[in-house]
């Protein structure tokens, strides 16, 4: 009797199982052969980024109005070539379309964000810099509050600047920058010299910080903060034009 009732009750399972594949595999056929129903964009703005809008993003699916997504077949709805549409442009860094069990479709994008701003002495060429060294345009839909850098003199820096294995150490500094709050809100604009030396000046206090090469920065960031704790408290922010954190274990106003 043992054995008849364990029998059972795995022939119960068993149906039990296989009527669910069944299920899933006739909601599955459903929901793969259902018209496409409404489309949802959906973009992440972790960043408060405005650089591309939901009706952009429509546009690009739909290929500014050519192509009608809703009611259409399934069949004739490619997904990985409506994100490849997506990620062509220049500040989605990251896309996914696909459809619900409702057959409604989805699209969610990730947007690229600036950490600089190359500027030239005409601003209508002027382009953003991302956090991996690539060039990006500028956007009539939103301005990046990020830093601007520039050579010494005012001659632009080219976004392939930051591509070699030297230019990477620049990316680096500004990356450091990016990252941090303080530093983000309290540097105004950089500058790198002929030498490759970077120099910047600060949105508080009057002094231009000469940073020397894009090296062990966060111990010359450190020594910086070291100044703004005890110098200006003491003597006034405007007692020094220059301070010079470039050498190891130095601080040198002037």
């Amino acid at each position: 009797m043992e054995l008849k009732r364990k029998a059972n009750n795995l022939l119960f399972a068993t149906g039990c199982l296989l009527m669910l594949v069944g299920l899933g595999a006739f909601a599955a056929f459903r929901q793969a052969n259902r018209p496409v129903g409404e489309v949802s964009v959906s973009i992440s703005n972790e960043f408060n980024n405005f650089f591309i809008s939901e009706r952009e993003v429509t546009s690009l699916l739909t290929r500014h109005g050519q192509d009608q997504l809703e009611g259409a077949n399934p069949a004739d709805i490619n997904l990985k070539e409506l994100e490849g549409r997506l990620k062509a442009h220049s500040f989605v860094k990251d896309a996914q379309v696909y459809r619900d069990l409702a057959g409604n479709l989805h699209a969610d994008v990730r947007q690229n964000r600036p950490i600089a701003r190359l500027v030239h002495a005409d601003s209508r060429q002027d382009s953003y810099l991302d956090a991996e060294g690539h060039k990006l345009p500028l956007s009539p839909l939103f301005t990046a509050r990020v830093v601007p850098v520039s050579r010494l003199g005012g001659q632009p820096l080219s976004a392939n600047f930051f591509q070699d294995s030297a230019g990477t150490r620049y990316l680096e500094f500004l990356r450091y920058i990016d990252e941090k709050p303080f530093w983000r809100a309290q540097v105004a604009e950089v500058f790198v010299g002929p030498s490759g030396r970077i120099s910047f000046t600060q949105q508080v206090g009057d002094q231009r910080v000469e940073f020397g090469f894009p090296e062990n920065i966060s111990e010359k960031f450190a020594k910086l903060m070291v100044f703004y704790r005890q110098i200006p408290p003491v003597l006034g922010w405007d007692t020094y034009h220059r301070v010079n954190v470039e050498f190891k274990d130095q601080i040198i106003c002037e």
